[in-house]
């Protein structure tokens, strides 16, 4: 379903979350924000450009690292209140030089080899694990992102 961009919910601020995602690999490359110029610039030039909350200004990503991102396709989520970005990454994601900024991991409450529900579990690791300690996963709800954007 296409959809203006008159049709996204930007916050008080004017402004809506855009997760990117490498294209190829779906790993979830930076959380950023988007405001109604950046969105545009997106679309027009197949770049990611995005709002800095901290410098109050448009940045274009890759301007001064080399590490652009080509936007492959821009979705909006069924609430639409964010977007999610497919992009083809040229070079790394984070600032820290890191390939993505989801590069720390919070600390595990692991008990008996058994991970925590909150952090992804290692499918080598899962494997060692007895067969008692597999528990399915309650069911969670989720969010589609289906709906193309145009200006």
């Amino acid at each position: 379903m296409k959809i203006a961009i008159a049709d996204i919910k930007f916050d008080e601020r004017g402004l809506v979350p855009a997760i990117v995602q490498d294209a190829n690999t779906l790993q979830v490359l930076t959380l950023a924000y988007m405001n109604r110029e950046s969105l545009e610039l997106t679309l027009e030039t197949n770049e990611t450009w995005f709002w800095s909350r901290s410098r109050s200004s448009l940045w274009h990503k890759g301007e001064t690292s080399g590490n652009s991102q080509r936007v492959v396709q821009v979705s909006l989520d069924c609430d639409h209140d964010a977007l999610r970005i497919l992009v083809v990454p040229a070079g790394v994601a984070c600032h820290t030089g890191a390939q993505t900024c989801f590069h720390n991991e919070l600390p595990s409450d692991s008990q008996d080899g058994v991970r925590s529900e909150a952090k992804p579990a290692d499918l080598e690791e899962v494997l060692k694990l007895p067969l008692s300690a597999h528990r399915a996963a309650p069911p969670r709800k989720t969010s589609g992102f289906v709906h193309d954007i145009s200006i």
